[in-house]
């Protein structure tokens, strides 16, 4: 049995494209459906390979499979943002999102369509772009706390003052004190960076710390954002990003943005999800 995966809402292209990109079963080509001054990019699935419990079954037994299937969703969903050089107005769906059948999505269309409409205008002009922010060297910024931070600068005097027996009691009540100043000072710099990029933005939102696993990168993530940008704004912004990495990298960080993505993190509609409807 056939169903319809859907990649994302966009509004209509004159002279419709025609998609020449395979769609997430690896088989059948992703194509447009029109609805109203909307178009819907969809692909033909099977039902017994992507079913909701499927999906939930090979996500904990499969993640090749889902990586798999999650990176074409992607690139289709990549595809449908840009014609001819020109960033198109695009809503994205989160992966998994199906309907039983063409009746089916035009129903939830038709149902959510003023929401569509809204969103579409608001995300009108902008762009999404992820910044993301690794902690590269901790000692670094451990020494650099310590040097700055008057509670521990306090505490290390208070040491150097007790006879050396007594003193070395106090040794791991320094080190409480240096581990929770350096997690304060860590929060403090993440919450500056977040608020400094933010001012570009007309809307910004915190994901999700990713780990090793997923990133490939040895150093810790400490932050990662998503800013939604006016497209006036942009150059400021990669300014501003090019000079706080500057500043931060000589205290043990480094920071890398990238964009413009499809703008998941701005575009959630009340009537689509990650099941089959």
């Amino acid at each position: 049995m056939e169903g319809l995966y859907l990649y994302c809402l966009r509004e209509r292209v004159d002279g419709t494209p025609a998609f020449s990109i395979k769609g997430v079963d690896g088989k059948g080509e992703a194509y447009v459906l029109l609805f109203n001054d909307l178009e819907a990019v969809v692909s033909k699935i099977s039902f017994e390979e992507f079913a909701s419990e499927e999906i939930q079954r090979k996500a904990q037994e499969d993640l090749g499979w889902i990586k798999e299937k999650a990176l074409i969703h992607e690139a289709v969903v990549e595809k449908a943002m840009w014609e001819d050089s020109h960033l198109l107005n695009l809503i994205p769906m989160r992966f998994g999102t199906i309907f039983k059948d063409e009746y089916k999505l035009r129903e939830t269309l038709n149902k959510s369509y003023p929401e569509i409409k809204e969103i579409l205008e608001r995300i009108r002009g902008s762009q999404e772009w992820s910044v993301k922010v690794y902690l590269r060297d901790r000692k670094k910024f451990e020494q650099m706390t310590k040097e700055r931070n008057d509670t521990i600068k306090e505490k290390e005097k208070e040491m150097a003052s007790l006879p050396e027996g007594m003193a070395f009691f106090m040794e791991e009540e320094l080190k409480e004190v240096i581990s929770k100043e350096v997690e304060q000072e860590l929060n403090n710099m993440k919450e500056g960076l977040f608020e400094r990029l933010k001012r570009q933005s007309v809307a910004s939102t915190r994901g999700k710390i990713l780990g090793k696993e997923l990133t490939g990168r040895q150093e810790p993530m400490v932050l990662n954002a998503a800013y939604l940008i006016p497209e006036k704004n942009i150059e400021d912004f990669k300014r501003e990003i090019t000079g706080l990495n500057h500043q931060i990298q000589g205290n043990g960080f480094c920071l890398e943005y990238s964009g413009p993505w499809p703008p998941y993190h701005f575009t959630s509609l009340d009537n689509f999800s990650s099941h089959t409807v």
